[in-house]
């Protein structure tokens, strides 16, 4: 299951190059899967207070292939790509808007689901089981 999210780079997203700082691109990706939950009807402050069910990254793996620059345009793809009792895997992906097929860094990122109060692992409801599909 793969979801698009555009993102624009303001000038707080870059270095004294004028190039997007890495660790921004993680918070693009973050934003993209925040809003993949969101259009399956999934909103995390809710799952928290319902359900005491909150999502964390357990591992992150990105590769820079080209610098985003101030006012670039960017898409930012967050693809399901395994689902599991506890946790699942994104691959994901920032190109440039109008050229998607100029990927200018890519990455998996594991999630975990976890109990908000205890920070121990936890099955995914079966409310996104039921609505999320892995590609």
């Amino acid at each position: 299951m793969s979801f698009n999210w555009p993102v624009r780079v303001y000038y707080e997203d870059t270095d004294s190059a004028g190039i997007v700082y890495y660790a921004n691109y993680l918070k693009f990706m973050e934003r993209a899967r925040t809003e993949f939950l969101r259009a399956l009807g999934i909103e995390q402050n809710q799952l928290r207070v319902q359900k005491n069910i909150i999502f964390a990254v357990r591992s992150v793996q990105i590769d820079y292939k080209i610098p985003a620059q101030f006012n670039d345009e960017l898409m930012v793809t967050a693809n399901l790509i395994e689902l599991k009792k506890a946790s699942m895997l994104f691959e994901q992906k920032i190109c440039q808007y109008n050229q998607q097929d100029k990927v200018l860094c890519q990455g998996k990122v594991g999630i975990a689901s976890i109990q908000a109060d205890t920070l121990r692992p936890c099955a995914i409801p079966q409310s996104f089981m039921e609505v999320a599909s892995v590609d």
